[in-house]
């Protein structure tokens, strides 16, 4: 009788598609014997194995770090890869542009009435890299906080890596949020720039996405720009001197 419980194994791979997998490669350039004795390393030699597993996933760093884990207060304060310099949105897409990796597919992403857009390290990377230098023109810089109000879709990706390109932070504001909530989230993290959508279609009716995020902003006025992806080209209300088209900045 075939065990259909909830902690049954529904597919063990082959000796060789393990061998092959990420983990598998992980644990013959490590010369360990399988997970248990992974595991048993990690906890036993906790810089070994970060240290290891940075360089295995291909971390970028802009400056070394010193040392994987200090512990001068005990190990309840850890400080971990001390001196150590990266940037997130350099990570994910830099290090895939120098090679055939460039293009292959980054990310895929599918609107509400199926259509999709599929873009490559290369193109996602041009995108990312145009609105990294509009958020600077508009005075973005680092330590300054980025509100992203976008519905799920590709620009939601471009903007979060551009934002932390640039050194910036980023608070997330769902989509499905009405004004007191998305302003509120802006007022607490002091954004200085919104980046929002004209409009969005969810369940095949039409979300007036500016509308709100200027009401938001109105109760918000730590925010000096809001800058608007045109997705449906909808007819929105502007606030000259304040709003800003994405493709124009």
């Amino acid at each position: 009788m075939t065990d259909t419980g909830p902690d049954a194994i529904v597919w063990r791979p082959s000796p060789e598609t393990a061998r092959a997998s990420r983990i598998g490669r992980f644990l013959a350039a490590s010369g360990l014997a399988g997970l248990a004795d992974l595991q048993r390393r990690s906890v036993e030699d906790p810089e070994w194995y970060w240290d290891t597993v940075c360089r295995d996933v291909g971390i970028r760093w802009r400056h070394p770090y010193r040392r994987v884990l200090e512990t001068p207060r005990g190990i309840a304060w850890p400080r971990w890869f001390e001196g150590g310099l990266l940037n997130l949105s350099e990570t994910c897409l830099d290090r895939h542009l120098d090679g055939p990796g460039r293009d292959r597919p980054a990310l895929i992403a599918e609107a509400d009435d199926g259509q999709a857009r599929t873009l490559t390290f290369a193109e996602l990377a041009a995108e990312v890299r145009r609105l990294a230098a509009a958020l600077r023109r508009l005075g973005v810089g680092p330590g300054d906080t980025v509100g992203i109000y976008l519905p799920m879709s590709a620009e939601a990706a471009v903007a979060v890596l551009a934002v932390v390109r640039i050194g910036a932070i980023y608070t997330p504001c769902f989509s499905g949020y009405g004004a007191p909530a998305v302003a509120m989230r802006l007022q607490d993290c002091q954004a200085r720039l919104l980046i929002t959508a004209d409009a969005f279609r969810r369940r095949g009716q039409t979300v007036p996405m500016k509308r709100i995020a200027g009401e938001a902003v109105a109760a918000a006025p730590s925010v000096r720009t809001v800058l608007v992806h045109r997705r449906l080209g909808a007819d929105v209300p502007w606030t000259p001197g304040r709003d800003v088209w994405w493709d124009e900045a």
